[in-house]
């Protein structure tokens, strides 16, 4: 599975991104799709999962109820819609696949076997 991640850029605080992420490689509807991101100085910590059908949906507690994970399976695509963007959340995001379909560890990095490049998220305050 081949991931490309885009839609990385300069925001307020309090403002909004959507990040993007094409998939390829795999029929999209078997795999998992999740977003993880880097602080500087930080290790890379879990954001938020979708799975295969995009019934089930996963966040971290400090993006709850301001993120939004999606997928389009028509277009392979998954997004992560980010609001009232604050400055913590700057960091390189990352987007990640697997094939796990139950019993997953959603929340760990080596649960998933494929990574995109990432996309710089700043937010200025």
């Amino acid at each position: 599975v081949q991931l490309q991640a885009s839609g990385g850029g300069l925001v307020q605080a309090g403002g909004s991104l959507r990040l993007s992420c094409a998939a390829s490689g795999r029929t999209f509807s078997t795999i998992s799709l999740g977003w993880f991101r880097q602080a500087p100085g930080k290790e890379r910590e879990f954001v938020a999962r979708i799975s295969q059908s995009g019934s089930r949906k996963y966040y971290a507690d400090s993006v709850k109820a301001r993120f939004t994970i999606s997928r389009d399976n028509n277009k392979n695509m998954q997004y992560l819609q980010m609001n009232s963007l604050k400055p913590e959340d700057t960091a390189v995001y990352y987007c990640a696949a697997d094939l796990c379909y139950s019993g997953c560890d959603v929340y760990k990095e080596n649960e998933y076997e494929y990574w995109g490049q990432g996309t710089l998220v700043t937010v200025s305050s």
